[in-house]
């Protein structure tokens, strides 16, 4: 992308725009989807947990209470055990084996980890190795990682599991009996109601602690703490595109909760137990500021015990991709969370049947859930494709729902392409489908720029038809291999500017001589530059839907913009649709000579009509 002077030049290559400018996902959006329950196998006792080895065997673990690891291989269990630690444990109440996790490379390492309550109730975290024989493992062969003392003989947690980060996390629960009397969830010197992160696998003598866990240092807390304030922990899990950790936590009698910590998060979350149960005071006149809260909950006329699940990113049920699914263990309810914008929705997508212990997630990402009780593993499915919500149909640069006709647009919806990586139209006129996708506006397919699923987001950016210019709503589907959404019905506005930005925030702002602005060589006083956007509504010369703009006859705005940095107007030199692309408007400016330094905001003004602001840095 460049310019040779200031009136107007802008990008050759209609791929690279693609990429960049339309692409990357900004947010989520919900996705509603029910399902069924496929029998597995039977002849489980009191399953705990389900875990793959991702070694390419497509073999599922599942631990039993009783302290017996079965392999589910081909279809049908193997006959013998993989681990058999009965002689360790036992199975009742809320104790036995109750966790397994492979490490990274288990494949090569040939040892894997479990967490079990011993014979004084305790809670042992442990490392075992398979035999020659890929199905067996010496259960002679133990080497005690972590033992934690259990006062009472309840809430012991249970889950264990390698972060993306390659470090072993521990969920602990406050030790038991009810209401927490020892106040462990808080207190920093005990390993009890708290995340637990280690590293395991440097030394295989003695676990050591990450120099990044948040508390390394502060005498307050041991070291080995990730996060504290919780419960009972049952079950957690890590979304196997985005990093993010979903931590399930077992109430007292009130509600159930679900807490969602994201990838970037240093660590350090206070979960509220025993301040707060969800969403309310436990103790009387708690004080919330500085807790993390949960993203959904339940009371107990929806169930007892909370067994959290997995966020599906599978391809048998494209609809339910990107919905964290949790359950509940007296109710067998099982519902699903997906987030809309910066709002979180959770909906009921099964009822009864099941007492759910756990859930486990299959080398494709497939997703099942175990009854304790019935000793069954069911595989979940879909019933129905992925529902388009109106408020998914979003300004490819602002995320306003809504379309502006001749600008791009953005659709968020599971089910769009299955495995990572982004699909984009080579060549104008602008292709009506990609890859087996196709979007219709008012009954016409629409011109499509890409298709992505980009860490854990799948989109399809297309260009509004200018043909809509004048109605008020407007009817949006689509479709996928034969299989279409129903449609719903999208405002349409004249104009809702918005700035193309790299990351959510930061503007992408362009040099004369091509280079990017960044932070380490900022945008400077009377420099001339550009930026992209949509959303300016109607414009001189139009090239027509689906076509790129000319280079020789240019497509200026009708209406005029008003571009400020840090609130200081700058020269508009050209505003127009870009040459070389469509649905996608060029502003040229001279940068204020009086503006502040620093990271300053870039707010795009169109009459009345004004988009989010953007950053630039500014020297």
């Amino acid at each position: 992308m460049h310019v040779t002077n200031p009136r107007i030049r802008a990008a050759a290559s209609l791929r690279a725009a693609c990429l960049l400018l339309l692409a990357g996902g900004a947010g989520s959006y919900a996705q509603q989807s029910s399902i069924t329950l496929t029998r597995v196998v039977g002849g489980l006792q009191n399953p705990t947990d389900v875990q793959h080895a991702g070694d390419g065997s497509g073999r599922l673990f599942i631990a039993q209470q009783n302290g017996i690891v079965r392999i589910l291989k081909n279809g049908a269990l193997t006959p013998q055990p993989f681990l058999d630690i009965r002689s360790r444990t036992v199975g009742r109440g809320e104790q036995g084996l109750l966790g397994l996790a492979f490490p990274p490379d288990f494949s090569r390492k040939a040892y894997f980890y479990v967490n079990y309550t011993n014979g004084s109730g305790d809670t042992v975290i442990a490392r075992y190795r398979a035999t020659a024989d890929p199905d067996r493992a010496d259960p002679a062969a133990e080497t005690v990682i972590l033992t934690i003392r259990q006062p009472f003989s309840n809430h012991n947690g249970g889950q264990i599991r390698f972060g993306p980060d390659g470090y072993l996390y521990i969920g602990t629960g406050d030790g038991g009996s009810g209401g927490d009397p020892m106040n462990n969830a808080q207190n920093g010197r005990t390993l009890l109601g708290k995340m637990l992160r280690i590293d395991a696998e440097t030394s295989l003598d003695a676990y050591q602690v990450p120099s990044s866990n948040p508390f390394t240092g502060n005498p307050d807390f041991l070291p080995e703490i990730w996060s504290y304030g919780l419960r009972n922990p049952w079950r957690f899990s890590f979304d196997a595109a985005t990093g993010d950790l979903w931590i399930a936590d077992v109430g007292q009698n009130r509600a159930e909760e679900v807490n969602f910590q994201p990838a970037s998060s240093p660590g350090g979350e206070n979960y509220g137990w025993r301040l707060m149960e969800g969403m309310r005071c436990f103790v009387p006149g708690c004080d919330p500021s500085g807790l993390t809260l949960p993203v959904a909950e339940y009371g107990r006329d929806l169930g007892c015990s909370v067994t959290g699940g997995f966020v599906y990113r599978g391809a048998r049920s494209p609809g339910l991709r990107g919905t964290y699914l949790y359950g509940d263990y007296c109710s067998g309810n099982i519902w699903g969370v997906t987030r809309a914008g910066d709002a979180w929705r959770n909906e009921l997508l099964a009822s009864g049947g099941l007492v759910i212990s756990t859930f486990g997630e299959d080398e494709n990402r497939e997703l099942y859930v175990a009854d304790y009780s019935g000793g069954v593993l069911y595989r979940i499915e879909s019933t129905a494709g992925p529902a388009l919500t109106p408020d998914a149909i979003v300004n490819a640069a602002s995320f306003v729902p809504g379309i502006v006709p001749g600008s791009a647009a953005t659709i968020f919806l599971a089910g769009l392409l299955d495995s990572p990586g982004i699909v984009a139209a080579d060549s104008f006129p602008l292709p009506t489908s990609l890859a087996g996708v196709s979007v219709t506006v008012g009954g016409a397919a629409a011109p499509l720029y890409s298709l992505a699923n980009v860490d854990g987001i799948e989109q399809v950016s297309f260009q509004a038809p200018f043909e809509v210019q004048g109605l008020s709503r407007v009817s949006i589907a689509v479709a996928r291999g034969g299989s279409t959404t129903p449609s719903v019905e999208v405002n349409v506005l004249e104009r809702q500017p918005g700035v193309f930005t790299s990351d959510g925030t930061s503007a992408i702002v362009v040099r004369l001589d091509n280079t990017l602005v960044t932070e380490e060589r900022p945008l400077r006083r009377g420099e001339l530059a550009y930026f992209y956007a949509t959303g300016l509504g109607p414009v001189e010369n139009s090239p027509g839907t689906g076509n790129a703009a000319s280079f020789n006859v240019l497509s200026p705005a009708a209406t005029p913009v008003e571009a400020l940095l840090g609130g200081i107007p700058c020269d508009v030199l050209f505003t127009g649709l870009a040459p070389g692309l469509a649905g996608v408007f060029q502003v040229n400016i001279r940068a204020p000579a009086d503006a502040p330094a620093g990271r300053i905001q870039l707010i795009l003004r169109q009459g009345s009509a004004a988009g989010p602001p953007a950053t630039v840095p500014f020297e």
